[in-house]
C-alpha cells in the first residue's frame, strides 16, 4: 500500500481519537447515569427493616410486621415527606402533638416527627396502645380492623359506633355491626375510615410472605 498523505493522516488519526472518546454500551444495559437514577429511586421495600424492627418491640416477634407496612403504604405511600392538609406528617400520616405525646412515653424515640425510622417507631408504638385497649374491651377477632379504624378516625368514634351497635342488638365487637351503624355516628367521615381498613388488606394481600409487593393494590 502506499504510504497516506500528511494530512489525510492527521484527519484520520484526529478521527480515530474522536470516535474512541465515544462510551460503548454493553448489549441490553443502561448508561451509567441512568443506572444511578434507577439506583437513588426509592423502593417500596426500603422501610422494611424499620417496620420489622419495631413491630418486634412493640408487638413481638409472633405479630405480622407486613400489616404495618400496609399502614405505611395506606397512610403516605411510603413518602417520608408526606404532609396533609391538617397537618399529619411523615410515612405513618402522625399529627406532630401525637408524635409528641408518644414520644415522650418512648424515650428511645428521640429524633424528629420527620425521620422516617422515628415516625415509623412512633405510629407502630401507637398501634401497640390501642391494641392493647381494645384488648381491655373484649375485642378479639376483629381486633386488628378496630386498632386501624382508630388510628384514622379516633377511639372515641369508634367507641360511639360500638354503642349505637349495641343499641341495636348486634355484637357491637364484630366488625360488620360496626360498619352497619357507621352511617348513624355524626361527624364521622366513616366511609373514609371503612375504606381506610379494606386499602390496608388489599395493600397486605399484594404482598409475599417476605413483605414484597407482587401485584398491585389496585391503588392509584
Amino acid at each position: 500500500m502506499r504510504g497516506l498523505r500528511p494530512r489525510a493522516g492527521v484527519a484520520l488519526a484526529a478521527l480515530l481519537v474522536s470516535l474512541s472518546s465515544v462510551p460503548v454500551l454493553a448489549a441490553g444495559r443502561a448508561p451509567a447515569h441512568a443506572a444511578l437514577r434507577s439506583a437513588a429511586r426509592p423502593g417500596p421495600d426500603r422501610f422494611d427493616e424499620a417496620f420489622r424492627k419495631y413491630s418486634k418491640r412493640y408487638f413481638g416477634p409472633g405479630h405480622d410486621w407486613r400489616e404495618f407496612k400496609a399502614q405505611g403504604l395506606t397512610e403516605s405511600n411510603l413518602k417520608p415527606g408526606a404532609r396533609s392538609h391538617v397537618g399529619a406528617r411523615g410515612v405513618m400520616q402522625l399529627m406532630p402533638s401525637t408524635f409528641r405525646e408518644v414520644a415522650s412515653r418512648n424515650p428511645d424515640i428521640q429524633r424528629r416527627i420527620d425521620d422516617p425510622e422515628w415516625n415509623i417507631a412512633a405510629g407502630i408504638s401507637y398501634d401497640h396502645r390501642l391494641w392493647c385497649q381494645w384488648e381491655q374491651d373484649s375485642v378479639a377477632l376483629h381486633r386488628r380492623e378496630f386498632m386501624f379504624a382508630s388510628y384514622n378516625a379516633g377511639r372515641g368514634t369508634l367507641l360511639a359506633a360500638m354503642q349505637a351497635a349495641r343499641a341495636e342488638q348486634l355484637d357491637h365487637r364484630d366488625w360488620s355491626s360496626i360498619e352497619r351503624v357507621a352511617p348513624q355516628i355524626r361527624r364521622w367521615r366513616y366511609r373514609e375510615t371503612l375504606e381506610y381498613v379494606r386499602r390496608i388488606d388489599r395493600h397486605l394481600g399484594a404482598m409475599d410472605a417476605d413483605g414484597r409487593l407482587i401485584s398491585s393494590a389496585g391503588e392509584e
